[in-house]
């Protein structure tokens, strides 16, 4: 008797916790229809000058000096 009665419990738990979602989401859905969302203005946009970074070209050297010699202390 005592197993009966347990089952009923999570039952009516069970279909409570459907019934309050259900009414939850419901009352979700309806608010969102009855606002009707206008997208914000577009600001207008103004073109903005573009800068570009331009280096001079180095001419190549046709000869490299002679390697420098490193000593390190001893």
């Amino acid at each position: 008797m005592a197993l009966k009665g347990f089952l009923y419990l999570i039952l009516t738990f069970a279909f409570c916790f459907v019934i309050v979602h259900f009414i939850k989401l419901a009352l979700v859905g309806f608010l969102s229809l009855k606002e009707k969302k206008q997208p914000p203005p577009k600001p207008e946009k103004k073109s903005e000058p573009v800068y570009y970074i331009v280096e001079k070209k180095r001419p190549r050297k046709a000869s490299y000096s002679e390697p420098k010699e490193i000593e390190f202390k001893k």
